[in-house]
């Protein structure tokens, strides 16, 4: 696509018109970009891949409240307990009654959900559930089949435009309002997608922290767009680290591949360095206790120096056709999870906080909507419910683009100035390392336990980062510049934004756990909310002050 140059010479980029921008390729950004049609949808992936995220390597299932007995009202209840005080109940019930009958309907279309031997779907049990109610397909490859089938129906969709390999830079916002994306493309350089809606479905915030189960290009990309735009932001103290990643890493930074959950649901054990059983004692539900207790658990005995280990051996003699995903894993670690227990570590796997929405996944900025990881609806509240992230992509992507078809925005674009092409490029090598610096700091100093000197420590490294950011930042450069430039550039943001968060909150509540602050205080048992404008302010304290943002009304 042509770029143009305005009179005093500085780049703009090439113009589009976009229709409907979906940002994310995951789960969510599909689902949403499916239910639009046939309305013209551009969907933009940084990858070069159309499938990408966290989705495509979701192993544990959809959580669904569709077995005998079981109620969507039961599925609800064991959410909000497991948010730790703070999940929003109406939030929590369309979860449980929407994503029972999504998975029905997949049911019906003959979806490839694992049958139990008379035809009904074969239902597992995880962390916090009150009864199994976790539905899979693939056994373990739950996220890659649910993905691959969306994809092929992507694809075969005229009214959706694909474009991988583009990078979206900015939003472009105009008096309070969206009115297009600025992306930097492999092929063809700076475009201008003019749109009334854009939808931000790019997955978490995995890649700010040094161990993480995360892919790659999980970089907070809409969380630090969004705080640009100046979207309210809520909940972000509260990051889900899971249990058991399987500790076989290189110390290069790269994904730790996680072992499901279902594991400990099927009855594998947790072993301390001599070889013995202890969640028993940290818990009554033992290793089917909320994540966070699990994680800070584990946490402890290898902060100690232990080697704890997830022993399979029992789950695996009575059935190993449900894991094939993990054997694999295991297998290309080198391990024999037959015969040895093997060695598991917490990482970062799940952010709860994100862009605030109402249930229809509109955000406090008209014409950008949110949903999957990177909307904050409050379903999760301090802690999410196991199984619960891959429904809520199906529910409220769904819901997302319901309330935009809905809107009535699809008449002409008005004209608006073009933005300019930004400088965003720099050595990738310099970048390399200043990213692999910040995710150490957050790990270090913003993971499984935190304390008012660590948090503060934590910010004022991030800012050290900041300037050396800007100290190598220069130039255009090539496409894999300016992707290495931006998602350094958000990772930044998304970390002063996290830590600030977790330094405000002086209690310890589900994934957010302050040593100085151990306990939960009733008068803080409420959701935070913040804006960037917030970071710069000397009484930004997210709670246990009303609110002062205005968070959009649900439907």
């Amino acid at each position: 696509m042509a770029t143009y140059r305005d009179r005093r010479g500085r780049g703009l980029p090439g113009i589009r018109d976009a229709g409907t921008v979906v940002i994310g390729s995951g789960l969510a950004g599909l689902t949403a970009a499916l239910r639009l049609s046939p309305r013209p949808v551009t969907l933009l992936t940084k990858t070069a891949e159309l499938a990408g995220g966290s989705s495509p390597h979701a192993q544990g299932g959809v959580a669904a409240a569709i077995g005998a007995g079981d109620d969507p009202a039961d599925h609800a209840a064991d959410t909000v307990k497991a948010g730790a005080g703070i999940a929003d109940a109406v939030m929590a019930g369309i979860l449980a009654a929407e994503g029972a009958e999504r998975v029905r309907r997949l049911l019906a279309a003959a979806f490839p959900f694992d049958l139990a031997a008379d035809g009904t779907p074969s239902l597992g049990r995880e962390a916090a559930h009150g009864r199994a109610r976790i539905v899979h397909a693939g056994g373990d490859a739950t996220g890659r089949v649910l993905v691959h089938e969306m994809v092929e129906r992507v694809r075969r969709t005229p009214s959706i435009t694909v474009m991988a390999e583009a990078f979206a830079h900015d939003l472009v916002v105009r008096d309070g309002r969206v009115r297009g994306v600025l992306a930097r493309h492999a092929e063809a350089g700076w475009v201008f997608h003019r749109a009334a809606q854009v939808v931000l479905a790019t997955g978490g915030t995995g890649g700010v922290f040094l161990h993480t189960t995360n892919p790659v290009e999980n970089t907070g990309d809409g969380l630090a767009m969004a705080a640009r735009a100046g979207a309210v932001l809520g909940d972000l103290e509260f990051v889900q680290f899971h249990p058991t990643a399987l500790a076989a890493g290189d110390g290069s930074g790269r994904p730790l591949p996680l072992l499901t959950e279902a594991l400990r649901g099927a009855g594998a054990v947790l072993l301390d360095g001599a070889g013995r059983r202890f969640m028993p004692a940290e818990h009554p539900d033992a290793e089917l206790a909320p994540r966070d207790i699990v994680a800070r658990a584990v946490w402890r005995r290898v902060a100690a120096g232990e080697r704890v280990t997830l022993d399979l051996r029992a789950v695996l003699a009575h059935d190993a056709s449900h894991f094939p995903t993990v054997l694999g894993l295991c297998a290309e670690a080198g391990i024999d999870p037959w015969t040895e227990p093997v060695p598991v570590a917490p990482a970062a796997h799940y952010h709860m906080g994100g862009v605030v929405t109402d249930a229809a996944g509109r955000t406090s900025v008209a014409g950008l909507y949110a949903c999957g990881e990177t909307a904050d609806t409050g379903v999760h509240g301090a802690n999410r419910l196991a199984s619960n992230s891959l429904l809520e992509a199906l529910v409220f992507g769904d819901r997302v683009a319901r309330a935009i078809l809905a809107s009535g925005d699809d008449g002409p674009l008005p004209p608006i100035a073009v933005p300019e092409v930004p400088a965003a490029g720099g050595s990738e090598t310099a970048l390399a390392l200043l990213r692999r610096q910040l995710r150490g700091v957050m790990y270090d100093h913003v993971g499984l336990s935190r304390d008012g000197q660590g948090l503060a420590q934590g910010l004022n490294l991030i800012e050290d980062l900041r300037t050396a950011f800007d100290f190598v930042s220069g130039g255009t450069g090539t496409f894999a510049q300016t992707v290495a430039w931006g998602e350094v550039r958000n990772l930044l943001l998304v970390a002063k934004l996290i830590t600030h968060a977790a330094l405000c909150r002086e209690e310890s509540r589900g994934a957010h756990h302050r040593s100085d602050f151990p306990q939960a205080l009733e008068a803080s048992r409420r959701r935070s909310f913040l804006t960037l404008g917030d970071l710069d302010r000397s009484d930004a304290i997210p709670y246990p002050k009303e609110a002062r943002h205005a968070v959009p009304v649900g439907l």
